[in-house]
């Protein structure tokens, strides 16, 4: 397991069974010690369980994205009921580190296995990570993403961010 991973598990395994949240080393790896936006996703069996992140470094470094993001998933994913005790022997842990988003002008630039998307209207934004299960079209990725952000299918008057991901498990 990558140590981004690892420490996603720690993480969560930590803040499940005793509400506290790890104490960084006295010295962070020079990998996490760099700043950018981190998704954590958590996946019971194979189906998605918790998945939160940023977009945009929020935190001083690395370490701290995934620490934030990692208690997020588990805990406060609207989609999912809090992780269990019982639950975190089958928990598989990824951790996305995304590049700075560029803007898109036009979708000819977009592919959904290389590139997340993510789009904004106003105050509306939804973000979609790359190369996931039953996302092969831009046109898929463009429809799920405007309703992640609850803007209408149809809307054209949006605009687009692509960025990559290194995905660690």
């Amino acid at each position: 397991m990558h140590p981004y991973a690892e420490l996603a598990k720690k993480v969560v395994e930590g803040y499940v069974k005793k509400k506290k949240i790890i104490p960084p080393p006295e010295k962070l790896a020079p990998e996490m010690q760099k700043k950018a936006g981190v998704f954590i996703s958590l996946k019971k069996h194979g189906e998605l369980r918790g998945c939160i992140g940023t977009f945009v470094p929020c935190e001083e470094n690395i370490y701290k994205e995934i620490v934030k993001n990692a208690i997020s998933a588990a805990m406060e994913d609207p989609r999912f009921p809090k992780v269990a005790e019982n639950e975190l022997r089958e928990l598989e842990y990824s951790v996305d580190v995304l590049s700075e988003p560029e803007k898109v002008e036009d979708i000819s630039a977009l592919d959904p296995k290389k590139y997340g998307i993510i789009v904004v209207k106003g105050f509306l934004k939804g973000l979609l990570l790359p190369d996931l299960e039953g996302v092969n079209t831009v046109e898929e990725q463009l429809h799920i993403t405007k309703m992640k952000a609850g803007i209408a299918p149809d809307d054209r008057d949006i605009e687009i961010y692509r960025f990559t991901v290194e995905r660690f498990f």
